[in-house]
Formats: C-alpha cells, sequence, structure tokens
C-alpha cells in the first residue's frame, strides 16, 4: 500500500464531519448544512492519484448513461475481462474520497483472482460527470452499473457485488434491492453473492464512535446521509462475505462483526490479522481467495415468498 495513500486518509474524514455537525449546529432539513455533509463524506480528491500508473491495453472504458442524465451527467467505468472469457465478474464499488485511479490497486487485485472487473466513479468522481454526489444518487450509480454488468455477464451465478469502506454501504444496498425483487417472486436472485470489506454498520453509528471521546452531543441525529446497511443486510437472500483488518484505525472491525451477525446464512466472516482499511485483501491474500472461492460454492437460499412451503429443499440463482 502506497504510504501517500494511507497518509492522506489520516484526514480522518469522519471526525471532521462530526465537527462540522457540532459547531454549526443546524438542523438536519438545513440545505447549506447537508451539502457541507456531503462533502465531508465523500472528500472527493481531484485528478489522479499520484500512485497511479495506468491501466493496461485491455482495459475497456465505458460511459454508463441513464435517460434522466442529459448531457450533463455520465458513469465512467472501467471493464476488465479476466482471461477465461466466462469467468465470474465483479461490479466493484469503491469508497470515498479516491476516484477509480486510486482504486487500481485492489481492481487489479481482484482481476488477479481470476474475475472480470466492472469498476465504476460514480457522478462527481473522477471522470464521471456530475454534481456533488449524496447517499441516493451513488445507490442510483450502483443499480445502472449493474444492469451493464448483466449485460456483460449473462449468468446470474457468475455475477458478484463488492464494496469497500463506504461502497460497502452502496454494495449492500444494491444486494437488498435484489433481495426484495427476488423476495417478490418476480425473478430469480440476479447474483451469486456480496463482498464487502472495511465497512461498517451505518454512517451514525460511525459519526458517534468518532465523537465520543470529544462530545456528549447527539451527533448519530444530526447525520442525514444515512447509509444505514445494518438494516438492511438481513434482506440479501445470497451469499454474503465480510471482510475487515484487525487493525484498521478508521473503521472499526467491530462493526464488520456486527454486520455479520445480522446477515442471514450463508455468510463467512474472514478478520484480516494485522490488516489495515485498506491492504486486507493484499495482506491476506491467500484467505482472501479461499473465502471468495468458498463463496461461489455456497448454496444460495431460496427467496420466493410464494414458494415458501418449498423453500428448504429448493435453491435461488
Amino acid at each position: 500500500m502506497p504510504q501517500l495513500f494511507l497518509a492522506r486518509f489520516k484526514a480522518r474524514w469522519f471526525f471532521w464531519l462530526c465537527m462540522v455537525l457540532i459547531v454549526v449546529g443546524l438542523p438536519v432539513g438545513c440545505a447549506a448544512l447537508q451539502h457541507k455533509e456531503r462533502e465531508l463524506v465523500f472528500m472527493i480528491e481531484p485528478g489522479t492519484a499520484s500512485w497511479y500508473h495506468g491501466i493496461p491495453a485491455d482495459v475497456q472504458e465505458l460511459e454508463l448513461k441513464a435517460p434522466s442524465f442529459g448531457v450533463s451527467q455520465n458513469i465512467h467505468a472501467w471493464w476488465w475481462l479476466a482471461e477465461k472469457k466466462d469467468a465470474p465478474a465483479i461490479l466493484y464499488l469503491h469508497g470515498s474520497r479516491w476516484n477509480l485511479t486510486g482504486q487500481f490497486f485492489r481492481i487489479e487485485q481482484l482481476h488477479a483472482l481470476g474475475f472480470s472487473v466492472l469498476a465504476i466513479d460514480y457522478r462527481g468522481f473522477g471522470e464521471s460527470k456530475g454534481q456533488l454526489p449524496s447517499e441516493a444518487s451513488v445507490y442510483e450509480d450502483a443499480r445502472i452499473a449493474w444492469e451493464r454488468l448483466k449485460q456483460l455477464q449473462p449468468d446470474p451465478r457468475k455475477r458478484l457485488i463488492y464494496g469497500h469502506s463506504l461502497g460497502g454501504a452502496v454494495a449492500v444496498d444494491l444486494a437488498a434491492e435484489l433481495g426484495r425483487d427476488a423476495q417478490k417472486g418476480d425473478e430469480p436472485i440476479q447474483a451469486r453473492g456480496l463482498i464487502v470489506e472495511s465497512t461498517f454498520t451505518n454512517l451514525a453509528d460511525v459519526a458517534s464512535s468518532v465523537a465520543s471521546t470529544r462530545t456528549s452531543l447527539p451527533v448519530r441525529w444530526l447525520v442525514s446521509q444515512k447509509f444505514d446497511s445494518i438494516d438492511k443486510i438481513a434482506e440479501i437472500h445470497m451469499p454474503v462475505l465480510i471482510v475487515h483488518g484487525s487493525a484498521d484505525q478508521f473503521v472499526s472491525p467491530r462493526f464488520s462483526e456486527e454486520l455479520f451477525q445480522a446477515a442471514q446464512e450463508p455468510k463467512n466472516l474472514l478478520m484480516v490479522p494485522g490488516g489495515n482499511h485498506n491492504n486486507s485483501m493484499n495482506l491476506g491474500k491467500q484467505a482472501y481467495g479461499r473465502a471468495i472461492q468458498a463463496l461461489l460454492d455456497a448454496k444460495a437460499p431460496a427467496v420466493h415468498a410464494s414458494n415458501d412451503a418449498e423453500a428448504p429443499g429448493k435453491q435461488a440463482g
């Protein structure tokens, strides 16, 4: 992990988010406060990460659109096909601060494990045009990217959702929506599994944890960007892998433990000894690879509400 990456991350965006909410002390409904909150949640770094040295020639750059975007918005994406043409494909959803150029080292590691990867920058990040992101807009971007992944990898049994840090909350939201769709009986589950790394229960929990040593004010009630994974993860009807570094100083490993307890089977919690917020995939490479393979091998639960009586003997997806 580049030292610059870790040094710059020490700005502790959760801390500054808490401090602004406390000092300003305005109602959550105030547009100015919400805008400042979003700036501090996403902490967008413009330009190219200093440790980025370009993408391989076989990475295809895509521009994803929705009818509502018009000409002023787009989602910039990378599609990196695995050597095995029909390999499982991962939708990669990054966290705050860094655009795709700052994420390439992790995308490269997933590709090295044999996966095709579709990675996106949310609108407002990198080469994706748009206004300052919000919780709602990044959820929408993930859904648009998912529709493209379905075209790139038509087999639902070979589609995975991956989210790192704040992207873990985006990934949980998407997976929960797919679970709800399947439970309604509208369609089979459309993904093989969910992987989240270095993520949290909800933004209010993290903000409260950071602020608890500095103030007794009810910080959680001032947070308007919820990213509430703990209330959604039980709606995910696919195998779940939760990964966290035991030495993560930015997002406590206990949040992943709480998510694991709330998730349905089949599920797995991989705690990487000595791993920090960014290096668990590299540090725990072998265990990480085995955990993903176990996810792919796991039997997905039956989810169709109309077929509840048949659930014990039925597999979905």
